[in-house]
């Protein structure tokens, strides 16, 4: 479908599934590119890139260039117009450096989305830009590992995890980007065109399957790796909850367990219990630190957790069988 027939209506077979992406500035090329693509290659057959089941359209409040993050630069296909004519609204977030990613039209735009209750995806870091407009209240926010922590801090209100890889809620959906944009797109095209249109896409793509929201972030803890999905997720959750601390009933719900269920789980697959495993998680990011930093004793206590360096020094000479002022002086 072309900008003007978007603008007019003027359209003989409307498509199956219409999204609508809003790129902000310094916006990550791959994750947008990986979704539009799997639209693209899930509308027709045979990689013909026809608009036959799926239509997508780039909008902005100009028509000037946007650069991504890799200084790759892309034009808008259409203004801002009715919200209501999507299925869904992508905002496509890059560096977080970035003063004022979108503008107060975009903003507005947004909001307006949101009124219609028309479902707005926050790719990569795009779900920054909608928390900051007020439009993720409520709603649970999947986010890279790397980028937890600076959500947790600017808004500490608003839930969210960066163990899994993308998560759909109500009116809103979350994606870590990478190349799990293309798992969350194929999930869309699935739910609003067909299985058949989604196998078509993942095998052009070179993608053997999609994975689920229930997926684990494709990240190493620090401590080991477990090949149960659920000590994994709870370990990743235990990294970023070093400092304000998460207690294990909590840890046991994000998994879907109870708490002895959890420690069941984790006595049998690590040796540890819950909370022996968060004490070792803690001193590993210490030692870590120790190691490839030059900040004061105290302030890596108090960054795993620790009120205080003598208890903190104790429990690392537990866990090492050395002092943290040893670790440091060997580096």
């Amino acid at each position: 479908m072309r900008p003007e027939d978007l603008r007019s209506g003027e359209t003989t077979s409307m498509p199956k599934l219409k999204v609508a992406f809003v790129l902000a500035r310094s916006f990550t090329l791959s994750a947008f590119a990986l979704f539009v693509d799997t639209l693209r290659l899930a509308s027709d057959e045979f990689d013909r890139s026809g608009r036959v089941l799926a239509d997508w359209q780039v909008l902005g409040s100009t028509r000037h260039l946007i650069t991504s993050s890799c200084g790759i630069q892309v034009a808008p296909t259409s203004d801002f117009v009715d919200p209501s004519r999507f299925d869904y609204i992508v905002v496509v977030g890059g560096l977080l450096s970035i003063e004022r990613p979108v503008d107060q039209e975009t903003i507005a735009f947004l909001k307006k989305a949101s009124a219609q209750k028309v479902p707005l995806i926050g790719l990569c870091t795009g779900t920054f830009i909608l928390a900051d407009a007020g439009l993720m209240g409520s709603h649970q926010t999947c986010v890279s590992w790397l980028h937890a922590k600076t959500y947790r801090e600017r808004f500490p209100g608003l839930s969210v995890r960066s163990d899994r890889l993308f998560n759909l809620d109500r009116h809103r959906g979350s994606c870590a980007g990478g190349s799990s944009a293309a798992d969350m797109a194929a999930l869309l095209v699935r739910r609003s065109i067909s299985r058949e249109a989604e196998r078509n896409a993942l095998e052009v793509l070179q993608i053997e399957k999609a994975r689920s929201p229930g997926d684990i972030q494709p990240r190493r803890p620090l401590h080991k790796k477990h090949e149960d999905d659920r000590v994994r997720a709870v370990m990743i959750t235990m990294e970023q909850h070093m400092e304000d601390g998460i207690s294990i009933p909590a840890l046991a719900t994000s998994v879907g367990l109870s708490r002895r269920q959890l420690e069941r789980v984790f006595l049998e697959k690590t040796g540890m219990s819950p909370a022996q495993a968060y004490t070792r998680v803690r001193m590993e990011r210490a030692k870590s630190l120790l190691a490839n930093s030059k900040m004061p004793m105290i302030e890596i206590a108090l960054d795993v957790g620790f009120e205080n360096a003598s208890h903190f020094t104790r429990t690392f000479k537990r866990i090492f069988g050395t002092t943290p002022s040893a670790i440091r002086a060997m580096h």
